[in-house]
């Protein structure tokens, strides 16, 4: 199929709406959300908490009234499941099935920490059949294994690489959490029998097949470089063939714009709306003076793929969790934010929940980025309603780069 020519900001906010993140609904939040989850495919998990979860700030971002119990409910009514997408990532029921693949090849790799493990993990099956779901701490191990973080000494209960061994395969699932503890089930009796049915009838390539266009459905404007294409294993010459087979077959429509050199794609159905944004987008440079910002998490599905964010948004982004603190630039949980189609800088909020007061470690913005009078107002509101997110009483900037004044 002929490419097709475009300009780097009209992809950018076709990008932003698909993402839920050029405008803001006003419908309740409850209803709102497992729409939102839906049509970004998956939202991923993070146990990291320096302030909310990864999960909920994503949510919040996009949706207005936004509070963590709302997740956690539509989890416990099985409206959604939890598994391994673009990591570890909370998925919309309906499709449990297209995942079949990835849990036959988790079960395999699983099989022989599984064995090892022997009666462990029959008597933890045991249990769950018997009084799940249960936390971790319902089940009682003297023996220490090596888990997936002990680097050095065994640190890990044997039940709980039991239950991360079975988590991985399939075999069992969260089925609730409370607070940041999950409770564990079993799948076979916690899922619709109908998805159950339709799993076991799915081959692995139909399941791969699927899930390559869930992928795609999720990111939108996405190439063929990204080794997490797919969201299985695949190398470059098959992630190559996968995208020339959907070009050939008119499904996806390669992407021309100025001053981009990596090839990017859509969805040929995208196409309409990508025209309309052309049609729409606002004339000459892009402007932050009076535009709703957010605060995007370090694993928000729009910072996926960072090389797509320096392409289309002239943005670097790196998570600087797992840096040494001395090397850091932007902290440990630095968030990019974005006001209304760019991305101006980054803020490092932690939270003191004990205190209730919002500590801004860093406040930092590009240095293209114009202060006015308008973009300080709304930074100030930004940060007032962040903070209220989290039930915040006092709000502190600890460092701002640029002299960036806000209160």
């Amino acid at each position: 199929m002929k490419s097709y020519h475009t300009n780097r900001r009209s992809v950018r906010r076709f990008l932003l709406d698909t993402q839920h993140l050029l405008s803001q609904k006003e419908n309740p939040a409850a209803s709102e959300t497992l729409q939102i989850i839906r049509q970004l495919e998956c939202v991923q998990l993070d146990a990291v908490a320096s302030v909310a979860r990864n999960q909920h700030l994503v949510l919040a971002a996009r949706v207005p009234g936004y509070q963590p119990e709302i997740l956690n409910d539509l989890l416990a009514e099985g409206q959604l499941f939890e598994y391994w997408a673009n990591a570890a990532c909370t998925i919309p029921m309906e499709d449990y099935p297209k995942f079949e693949a990835t849990r036959l090849r988790f079960q395999n790799q699983s099989k022989v920490e599984l064995d090892k493990l022997g009666s462990v993990v029959d008597d933890v099956l045991d249990k769950l059949q018997i009084d799940g779901p249960l936390p971790s701490r319902a089940f009682k191990a003297e023996n220490r294994v090596h888990g997936a973080w002990d680097n050095k000494s065994p640190k890990t209960k044997e039940t709980s690489h039991a239950l991360n061994q079975l988590l991985d395969a399939g075999i069992i699932r969260v089925v609730r959490r409370v607070g940041g503890e999950r409770f564990f089930d079993l799948t076979e009796r916690t899922i619709p029998k109908n998805l159950l049915k339709e799993a076991e009838k799915m081959d692995s390539i139909e399941s791969n097949e699927a899930l390559l266009e869930k992928y795609i459905r999720a990111y939108r404007v996405f190439d063929a470089g990204d080794p997490r294409l797919g969201w299985q294993k695949m190398s470059a010459a098959q992630r190559r063939e996968a995208i020339t087979k959907r070009v050939e077959n008119g499904a996806i429509i390669p992407l021309e714009m100025d001053d981009v050199h990596r090839q990017y794609y859509i969805l040929a159905e995208d196409l309409d709306a990508l025209k309309k944004h052309e049609q729409f987008t606002p004339k000459g440079e892009s402007s932050t003076e009076d535009v709703p910002i957010r605060f995007l998490p370090p694993l928000d599905n729009l910072l996926w793929r960072r090389e797509r964010l320096a392409d289309l948004f002239d943005f670097s982004y790196k998570w600087e969790v797992y840096t040494p603190k001395a090397k850091r630039k932007y902290g440990y949980y630095a968030m990019p934010i974005l006001a209304g189609d760019c991305l101006v800088g980054r803020i490092d909020p932690g939270l003191d929940r004990e205190n209730q007061h919002l500590n801004i470690r860093l406040l930092q913005l590009e240095h293209s980025v114009n202060m006015t009078p308008n973009l300080r107002r709304n930074l100030k509101e930004a940060i007032e309603s962040f903070a209220a997110f989290h039930q915040a009483q006092t709000i502190t900037i600890e460092q701002a780069m640029q002299d960036v004044r806000i209160f």
